[in-house]
């Protein structure tokens, strides 16, 4: 009887990292959404939410710790509970972006470089963190790989459109002599590098929540950076 409780506590971990994955993956489209509209209200609801992720997140920390230190588990089972500890702190700090986002989408007064495709970039990113997501619930080591190698394009698309900004602002917008213009310039520049950034960061974390599923299925560390 006591191991068919363990069981159930390893079943109810799984189920439990998959419904904070949802409540995050939420939070970070909807701090999308918020930048794209400037609806500062979405914008402090995803903000104001992040207090909810954090304490989910210390609630399973606190579940994988009393596994660990009272089940003493082996084998596939302590990567289980290893991996799972791991992938819900990429998830608290791909909550911790999102509201990243909505604090840009509070910043932002006007758009700007219509050519740099922030809701693409993102939809990306999102995707790739639920497929993640999936891989972890159905322990698929295939696709495992497959988000790591579409990190690549996610980070080759940042660094293409930093380039853009970067050039776009040596080539023209200084040309402004006004010191108020400048500054709001720099201001508009320095928000959208880092909501470039930060959605290069969500892709990572997708690759380390993608590792660790691997490691967790085949013990096999080669994604783990």
């Amino acid at each position: 009887m006591a191991r068919q409780g363990y069981q159930e506590q390893l079943r109810t971990l799984r189920e439990d990292v998959l419904f904070m994955s949802e409540l995050v993956l939420e939070r970070l489209r909807l701090g999308l959404d918020a930048l794209e509209t400037k609806d500062d209200d979405l914008a402090e609801d995803v903000i104001v939410g992040d207090h909810e992720i954090n304490q989910i997140y210390l609630d399973l920390e606190q579940d994988c710790i009393d596994l660990l230190a009272l089940q003493q588990p082996v084998a596939s089972d302590l990567r289980f509970i290893a991996a799972s500890f791991k992938i819900i702190t990429d998830l608290e700090r791909i909550a911790d972006l999102a509201t990243n986002l909505a604090g840009y989408a509070i910043e932002a007064e006007r758009d700007v470089y219509p050519e740099v495709d922030i809701q693409s970039l993102g939809t990306a990113t999102a995707q790739m963190v639920e497929d993640a997501m999936d891989a972890y619930a159905e322990e698929d080591t295939d696709r495992c790989y497959e988000i790591a190698e579409r990190d690549d394009e996610i980070d080759a698309l940042c660094e293409e459109a930093s380039r853009v900004i970067l050039t776009d602002l040596i080539d023209s917008q200084l040309e402004s002599t006004d010191d108020d213009a400048i500054e709001r310039i720099f201001r508009d520049v320095s928000r959208l590098l880092l909501t470039i950034r930060d959605l290069e960061r969500v892709g990572d974390h997708a690759v380390n929540i993608a590792a660790r599923t691997l490691y967790m299925v085949e013990s096999d560390d080669e994604l783990i950076y």
